[in-house]
């Protein structure tokens, strides 16, 4: 950050939003204050019930309890800028703008770690249950989660860097809601040759290297499943994978539809698709886990149990 007044003239950039019009600004600031809400205070049972119920002590679910605490952080990055720029203030300075996209592409990365973690988790659960104790002992849990953090960090720093290397000189309007990779290198007018070739080559293998691991893993799971004689037994394996299923198209079918494509075609219409990555996918993940499974439904319930028999005058 220290070389800003090197390599650029801007020293503040214009978030344009979702919408221009000054009618939609209240409707806009109340209806993602809502979904922010929701998803602070969902992700946030979901921590609390794993963690004060000894039956869900799993590593399904310590998995489970740090996808949602890196949904919470993921759109607190995205959510309060956009509430700002709802009410007036549209500016951000070349520094914030910078550290948010970093902690967007690190904190989205780590989403995206996790849930592979999850879906090699549930292969072992499945194809291997007689080794599962042993194959995802502590060690090899806090191992899997420290890296699916610290990967995403150094994937991070090496756009942040060669981003802050650009030179913005022209207009500092960005037409996006937050600072993303593509609208901003639209703005240099330096050339930004390596930057897509990196965002080619190692942005897609760090994107896509996820991705093909739960693939691979849910093919693994289906071969296993379409062997077990009974009905019964295929459904009780399929129903501890449906909700990560549902999680991962929802997640990956938005990032794919809006990273996976030429600088030259980005435009205003991917801002729905990095909406439900960004802020609709970590509001619903808590409503998808739990909804569709009884133990976590059960520990919930004991939870909001507890909580309202310490509010009840004796």
């Amino acid at each position: 950050m220290a070389r800003v007044n090197q390599t650029s003239s801007v020293s503040e950039f214009i978030l344009l939003g979702l919408s221009s019009q000054p009618e939609d600004q209240k409707p806009l600031f109340i209806l993602f204050l809502t979904m922010y809400l929701i998803t602070i205070i969902g992700n946030l049972l979901i921590i609390l019930a794993i963690h004060s119920d000894p039956q869900l002590q799993t590593p399904m679910y310590f998995f489970l309890s740090f996808l949602s605490f890196t949904d919470i952080c993921f759109t607190t990055t995205v959510v309060p800028r956009m509430l700002m720029s709802f009410l007036s203030k549209k500016t951000i300075s070349y520094a914030g703008c910078l550290t948010q996209m970093y902690f967007i592409y690190a904190l989205g990365n780590t989403d995206s770690c996790l849930l592979a973690v999850m879906a090699f988790d549930r292969y072992v659960a499945i194809c291997d249950p007689f080794h599962y104790v042993t194959t995802m002992n502590r060690r090899c849990c806090v191992l899997l989660v420290a890296f699916s953090c610290s990967l995403p960090h150094f994937h991070s720093l090496v756009h942040t860097l060669l981003l802050n290397g650009l030179t913005f000189c022209d207009s500092n309007v960005i037409h996006h809601f937050l600072c993303d990779l593509s609208p901003l290198m639209k703005l240099s007018c330096s050339s930004t040759f390596v930057n897509e070739v990196v965002i080619i080559s190692e942005g897609s293998v760090v994107l896509v290297t996820p991705f093909l691991c739960i693939t691979l893993s849910y093919v693994r799971i289906l071969i296993a499943v379409l062997k077990i004689p009974s009905a019964a037994g295929k459904r009780k394996a399929f129903s501890t994978c449906g909700s990560h299923l549902t999680v991962v198209t929802l997640f990956y079918g938005s990032i794919f539809y809006v990273y996976l494509q030429p600088l030259s075609t980005y435009s205003a219409r991917d801002h729905i698709a990095t909406i439900v990555y960004t802020v609709l996918s970590s509001m619903l993940n808590p409503f998808i886990y739990s909804l569709r499974n009884k133990d976590l439904k059960q520990s919930l319930r004991k939870l909001m149990g507890r909580w309202n028999s310490q509010a009840t005058p004796s």
